[in-house]
C-alpha cells in the first residue's frame, strides 16, 4: 500500500517561505553587490534642498571672504584711481585706471621719479560739483575695485625730495637737482623740461612734483602762490602709482626711471635758493 512521505526538516534548518516578487525586486543585489532600497521622493527632495542650501552657503562664504580681502587690500596695500587729465601724458593717458601702492611713503620711503597720487589740500584744483553715484558703484568703491571720483586727488612725478635744491634751468634748458642736470626720457614728445623758471629748496616733510606733459601740467611750478608755495606735504600722499590696470592694451607696471636720478648728489645742508637777479 502506497504511503505518502514528507521529509522532516532538519533541526535548526529554517522553514521554507513563500516567494514574494516585490520583495525580491526590492532586495535585488545592485551592481556593487549591495542591496538597493526603494526611492523615497520626499527624502530625495529634502536631500536636494539641503544640497542647494549648502551650495548657496559656500558661495556666500566665498563672496564675503573676497569682499573682506578686497577691503583690506584697499585699506592697507593698493587702491584704485583714474586719470582725469593729460598732465602725465604719455606715461599716463586720460581715463587710465591705476593701482596705487599705499606702502609708500610709509613704511617704504619715497624715491626721486616716483609717480605719486596725493590729496589736494592746498586748493590746486577748482571746486568739484557734486554728482550722484549708484549703490553698486559705491560698493565697488568701498572695497577698492573702483576709483573714488568724489575726492580731489592729483598725480605727478616726484622731482625734488626734502632738502633738494631744484632749479630750472641750466644753459641747455635742463632741470638740475643739487647741481646735477636731468635727462628726462618720460617727457611728452616735444615738451620742454620747463618753460617757467624756478629756483627752490624743498622744505622738510615736503616734495616738489611735476607732470610729464610739462606744457599741460599745473604742478608745483604753477601753484607757488597757493598755500604751501607749490610744495606737497608728504602726509598728503596716498601712495605710489604702481600699475596701469585699464584699458587692457595699456596694462603694465610703472617705473620711476632710477637711471635719471642716479647721479644726484646729497643735498647741501645750507642750500638756499639763488637770489633773484643774480
Amino acid at each position: 500500500m502506497a504511503r505518502s512521505f514528507r521529509r522532516k526538516s532538519a533541526a535548526g534548518e529554517p522553514a521554507a517561505h513563500s516567494f514574494d516578487p516585490d520583495a525580491a525586486a526590492t532586495e535585488a543585489p545592485s551592481a556593487d553587490g549591495m542591496r538597493d532600497r526603494k526611492r523615497d521622493p520626499k527624502r530625495d527632495a529634502k536631500d536636494s534642498d539641503r544640497g542647494f542650501g549648502a551650495w548657496l552657503k559656500e558661495i556666500g562664504t566665498i563672496v564675503v571672504i573676497a569682499l573682506v580681502l578686497s577691503f583690506l587690500i584697499k585699506t592697507f596695500l593698493f587702491r584704485a584711481f583714474f586719470i582725469p587729465s593729460g598732465s602725465m601724458e604719455e606715461t599716463l593717458e586720460i581715463d587710465d585706471r591705476i593701482f596705487v601702492n599705499q606702502l609708500v611713503p610709509q613704511p617704504f620711503d619715497l624715491q626721486h621719479g616716483d609717480i605719486v597720487v596725493f590729496r589736494d589740500t592746498k586748493g590746486w584744483l577748482p571746486p568739484q560739483a557734486e554728482s550722484s553715484v549708484s549703490w553698486f558703484k559705491e560698493a565697488l568703491i568701498f572695497v577698492g575695485l573702483a576709483p573714488d571720483e568724489s575726492q580731489q586727488h592729483l598725480v605727478k612725478r616726484v622731482i625734488g625730495l626734502p632738502s633738494d635744491h631744484v632749479i630750472c634751468c641750466d644753459a641747455e634748458g635742463r632741470i638740475t637737482v643739487n647741481g646735477e642736470p636731468l635727462e628726462e626720457p618720460y617727457l611728452f614728445p616735444g615738451a620742454n623740461p620747463s618753460d617757467l623758471p624756478f629756483d627752490v629748496v624743498v622744505p622738510e616733510g615736503k616734495v616738489w612734483v611735476m607732470g610729464d606733459h610739462r606744457n599741460a601740467s599745473a604742478d608745483s611750478r604753477a601753484n607757488r602762490d597757493k598755500p604751501g608755495e607749490g610744495f606737497v606735504d608728504i602726509e598728503d600722499i596716498e601712495g605710489r602709482a604702481a600699475v596701469i590696470a585699464w584699458p587692457l592694451d595699456r596694462i603694465g607696471f610703472l617705473g620711476n626711471h632710477p637711471e635719471v636720478f642716479d647721479g644726484i648728489p646729497d643735498p647741501e645742508p645750507s642750500a638756499q635758493p639763488t637770489p633773484t637777479g643774480s
